[in-house]
């Protein structure tokens, strides 16, 4: 038994996220073409939560294509965000406040002025380049997808950029003058025109396309367009990030949105107004860019400029770590009866799961992770807590199959039984649905043995071995044995399709 126990330590101690004290609050102002948006991040520096969110409409770029300058009304109303945000940053105790400008503040020929009043209230402006906004841009999709190989395309107000992501790195990128405020004079030269421009901007900046890779859509305007083709789709998952969609689809969506009245668009709960003006020229700058690029398919990141200059201050050893592991132990931690119960209990029900692939094991790990969030919950709603935390909090680094597995898996810990959700079977495979149940079997035998406490995991085992599944304790723990823990050990075997014993 402890030579069992010491492998199965040694496996999972590899998937542990390191251990590390959580960072000061940290804010960032992002003054962009179109919005103004206020940003402030608290938890693990890995991945930090969102504390506070709030954006204003400021319209700084609205008049760039026409005039070169940011009209008096934008700037008031811009500086008016500032101040409040600033302000807003001084009450929360905020030591650590970045405000950055981008492609409006940058090409505005009064955008110095922009600066220069902002500072004058105290509050240090970072104006990017093009090639700066899209490191933080690829940065952000890095940080959220890690893994992530292709190219992304992060659509502002004022300004496109792209940038080639691989291997965990930036590497070339470019900033085109195609924001969502400058295309609709571009597209008024004609039909074609956006093709032309487009082709002769990538030529002019010397961009090697590459075809069959991935295009990551970053900017508020694309994500509306995914939310959209979310609700023709009926994807029963409400969550953009890692939305994927064929490449196809982008030439699709131009002709329905170009159809589609403002006022059905607006109707839509998951699309703010401010961006329904956008959708048309956000599709079919999308349209071009898929057949310039010649992507293999569409992938929404919901992380973006702002994630991506967090994560480039990381130390490399932080950045390495699995955003998705770094979020459940935060929230596992916070919520559970005792710490550290989430490792336990991975190490504990390990050996029954020997044949899953390394992908599995880190959604399995997550479960594990996760396993006593849903103790304050009422007893009749724990499994419906288990399965709105799988599948609604905000998790990166997941795709929607690893969210239902994940909701499976919690589902049957909080006691939602053996047989998978009908409601997740759109989003995974049966296979994967019947796996997750008995990862949130073999959970819930271990909290119902353990009450939550290290002890009786660390010196028990559960050893799967010729059709046979095995519960053993030392003799002085025999006592921890009782008709409960003996009720969900059967539940476990049967799911498995093998017999029990219990050994003392």
């Amino acid at each position: 038994m402890n030579s069992m126990l010491s492998r199965v330590r040694a496996v999972a101690e590899t998937m542990a996220p390191t251990s590390q004290a959580d960072h000061g609050r940290m804010a960032i102002i992002d003054i962009g073409s179109n919005s103004i948006r206020l940003v402030v991040y608290d938890g693990p520096r890995r991945i930090p939560f969102i504390l506070f969110n709030e954006k204003v409409m400021a319209g700084l770029g609205g008049s760039l294509a026409r005039t070169g300058r940011i009209e008096a009304e934008p700037m008031e109303r811009g500086l008016k965000a500032v101040a409040r945000f600033a302000h807003l940053c001084g009450d929360m105790g905020v030591a650590d406040v970045r405000c950055v400008a981008t492609a409006a503040v940058r090409d505005a020929a009064n955008g110095a002025d922009f600066i220069a009043r902002t500072e004058a209230m105290g509050v240090k402006v970072d104006l990017l380049s093009g090639s700066q906004e899209a490191i933080g841009a690829g940065y952000g999709v890095l940080s959220g997808i890690p893994g992530a190989d292709g190219v992304v395309g992060d659509l502002g107000g004022g300004s496109l950029e792209l940038a080639r992501i691989r291997d965990g790195g930036v590497h070339e990128t470019v900033s085109l003058p195609l924001g969502v405020l400058r295309l609709p004079q571009i597209r008024a030269k004609g039909p074609k025109a956006l093709e032309r421009q487009v082709g002769r901007m990538l030529e002019k900046a010397g961009w090697a396309v590459k075809p069959g890779l991935p295009f990551y859509l970053v900017g508020g305007s694309w994500r509306a367009l995914a939310r959209f083709d979310m609700q023709l789709t009926h994807f029963p998952l409400p969550v953009v990030h890692q939305y994927e969609m064929p490449a196809s689809r982008a030439e699709r969506l131009t002709r329905i949105v170009s159809h589609v009245g403002r006022a059905r668009l607006k109707d839509i709960p998951a699309i703010t107004g401010s961006r329904v003006p956008t959708l048309p020229d956000a599709a079919a700058l999308l349209s071009v860019m898929v057949r310039q690029l010649r992507s293999s398919r569409l992938v929404v990141s919901a992380y973006g400029l702002r994630e991506g200059l967090l994560f480039e201050d990381l130390p490399p050893d932080i950045r390495e770590q699995d955003p998705l592991l770094v979020a459940a132990e935060a929230e596992g931690e916070a919520q559970a009866r005792f710490p550290g119960h989430g490792d336990v209990i991975e190490r504990w029900i390990a050996p029954l799961f020997l044949e899953d692939g390394s992908g599995w094991r880190r959604i399995r790990r997550a479960a594990c992770l996760l396993a006593d969030v849903g103790w304050r919950a009422n007893p009749d709603f724990r499994a419906e807590r288990g399965v709105e935390i799988a599948l609604h909090s905000n998790w990166v680094g997941i795709t929607a199959p690893e969210r239902a597995m994940l909701a499976q898996a919690l589902c049957s810990n909080f006691g939602g039984g053996a047989v998978p959700l009908p409601a997740l079977e759109r989003l995974a495979s049966p296979e994967a649905l019947r796996r997750a149940v008995l990862w949130g079997l073999a959970i819930r035998l271990g909290q119902r043995l353990s009450a939550g406490v290290e002890g009786p995991l660390v010196m028990s085992a559960l050893e799967l071995e010729g059709g046979l599944l095995t519960l053993t304790l030392r003799h002085r723990d025999g006592a921890l044995l009782g008709e409960a823990v003996e009720r969900r050990l059967r539940q476990l075997a049967q799911a498995m399709g093998v017999e029990y014993r219990l050994v003392v």
